[in-house]
């Protein structure tokens, strides 16, 4: 079982727990394929309490998936739907439809399902995929080809609001214009970075820019619903791509670009990194280098008062970049965090952010006291609130003093990740549960990239090898049998571990590159990884949706 699962099966299991902690291991069970131990896990839990509908309706629908328990699992689903409405009556109706004949019982799939979609602003975006692809089987046995047809066309497996394709990049969510308070918005789904806008008295205010005029302009014309008031200032939070790119579509109206001090360093380490990993940005935006001089320079906190509003410029050190600048509403109490919070410490590819950093910026937003935190990506403005960050800033430190003494005594990245260490301080503050996952294994990386060498005194990083090589000494092992290969991987995929076998059978299609059952495992394996990364680390879910050339309309 991998590192992910372990800790969400603790954490889920510790009282308190909340819903979402539940239903993000429910997806890990599934996307690895681990039906048995995700039934082993939620029957003991639901017995310990009988009233829980949510963890009823999950013991059952894996009790479904096991060869000869769907009689004992609808069961136990009709039980959780009589206990509540919304969840049980998705997972029953999701789990029936994966039934032989939807196990006799169509009907009550179209019924629990089509009730969903009645009350679908309920649930993430995402999840309306599976329902139309489970309504569609159930549509076909009852001879509805209209609706099955409809149906088909909306459907997919995976849960996350998450869409995108090369052509246009990665979006996190539905378009949409979010109001905030009175007069405060953020355009999400138009690019993947958030725009948020602010109207004034005299003006518009946007707060970045998204990654090319194209996108902004569309975030634009969203808010054009609301006001036609000309965009009189554009504030960016930091330098990275997808937050400036976009600047011009705001500039033609003569807005005043406003930035921190260090932006210029920002941009220049930018532009001189790799390119990034998977279709994160749109196709033409990939090799771009950006060159954009702001108007005005924010060294020092200052106050600007722009038709009657108060806006509170705050330079922060930040998670991310060192030219991190938050906005302050005091009036409405809203803060524009930007990307200080990324749980990555900064972009993957570069060598940027820092813990410190991050730790500052969190106690300067918390002195705030702000009502609503707005940051530059719409999946951390849903998780990482106001309300996480005391328990979150507890977690990571005391992390950060974890990986310290692991490297005073000698221990390997690898060794340390594998410690899976979750705090204590966690169980008294269950909002800081999800982000704390979500940010520490990304944040081990950084602090040991930053804290030590590219030698270990164990032999890690003295010597390397080539793909190529390593493939050919595998191969070796393997008897020169690509079957060697594409057994070793299904067994890795057997026990939970896709991304190992990923790494196995890309090693053996090196040595075996016309082996059509390496290349079929390969795609599997891409799609179960795409599945698992869904909702806990979108870097990953791109990379993999990458490799694997998968394209996502958006959920409906």
């Amino acid at each position: 079982m991998n590192m992910e699962i372990a800790a969400l099966c603790e954490v889920a299991a510790w009282p308190g727990a909340d819903r979402r902690t539940r239903i993000v291991l429910a997806g890990q069970f599934t996307a690895a394929g681990l039906d048995r131990e995700g039934f082993e896990f939620f029957s003991p839990l639901s017995a310990k309490t009988p009233d829980d509908a949510l963890l009823l309706a999950l013991a059952g629908a894996f009790q479904s998936r096991l060869e000869g328990q769907a009689e004992e699992a609808i069961a136990k689903l009709d039980a959780a739907t009589s206990m509540d409405l919304g969840l049980p009556h998705y997972f029953r109706g999701i789990s029936l439809a994966d039934l032989p004949g939807c196990a006799g019982r169509a009907e009550t799939v179209v019924a629990d399902l089509e009730f969903v979609l009645m009350v679908k602003d309920q649930f993430p975006a995402g999840f309306m995929r599976p329902v139309h692809a489970a309504l569609a089987r159930a549509y076909d046995l009852l001879g509805r080809t209209g609706p099955a047809e409809r149906a088909r066309e909306r459907a997919g497996h995976l849960i996350t609001p998450h869409w995108g394709n090369p052509e246009d990049g990665f979006r996190f969510g539905p378009r949409r214009l979010v109001e905030f308070a009175q007069g405060v918005y953020a355009a999400q789904g138009y690019d993947f970075s958030d725009v948020g806008f602010v109207v004034t008295g005299e003006g518009v205010v946007a707060v970045d820019a998204a990654s090319t005029p194209e996108h902004a302009a569309a975030a634009l014309r969203e808010l054009r619903e609301v006001t036609d008031l000309p965009v009189t200032h554009v504030i960016l939070t930091h330098a990275h791509a997808d937050h400036v790119g976009g600047v011009g579509a705001f500039a033609a109206d003569g807005a005043t670009v406003i930035a921190q001090a260090n932006f210029a360093g920002e941009l220049a380490r930018q532009n001189s990194g790799p390119p990034p990993l998977g279709y994160y940005l749109p196709r033409d935006g990939e090799d771009r280098r950006l060159d954009l001089t702001p108007d005005r320079l924010v060294r020092d906190r200052e106050t600007l008062t722009i038709g009657g509003v108060e806006f509170t410029l705050i330079p922060i050190p930040g998670g991310e970049t060192d030219d991190g600048l938050i906005i302050h509403l005091p009036g409405p109490g809203v803060v524009f965090t930007g990307d200080m919070s990324m749980p990555y410490l900064g972009a993957p590819t570069l060598a940027e952010g820092s813990a410190q950093g991050l730790f500052e910026a969190m106690r300067t937003v918390m002195e705030l006291r702000p009502r609503q935190l707005v940051h530059g990506h719409t999946a951390l403005t849903e998780n990482y609130t106001i309300e996480a960050f005391p328990g979150l800033l507890a977690a990571l430190r005391e992390l950060e003093r974890l990986v310290a003494a692991g490297i005073a005594d000698g221990l390997t990245l690898v060794e340390i990740l594998r410690l899976n260490h979750l705090p204590d301080v966690l169980k008294e503050h269950p909002a800081a549960v999800m982000p704390y996952l979500v940010t520490r294994d990304n944040f081990i990386q950084r602090l040991h990239r930053q804290r030590t060498g590219y030698w270990h005194r164990r032999g890690e990083g003295v010597e390397r090898f080539a793909p190529a090589e390593l493939a050919a000494a595998m191969d070796l092992l393997g008897g020169g049998s690509a079957a060697a290969f594409g057994a070793a991987g299904l067994e890795l995929a057997r026990r939970g571990e896709q991304a190992l076998a990923l790494h196995l059978v890309d090693l053996g299609l090196l040595s075996h590159p016309g082996a059509p059952e390496l290349a079929g495992l390969r795609r599997r394996l891409l799609d179960s990884l795409v599945a698992q990364n869904q909702m806990l680390n979108p870097f990953k879910f791109m990379h993999y949706a990458a490799l694997a050339g998968l394209e996502l309309a958006p959920a409906d």
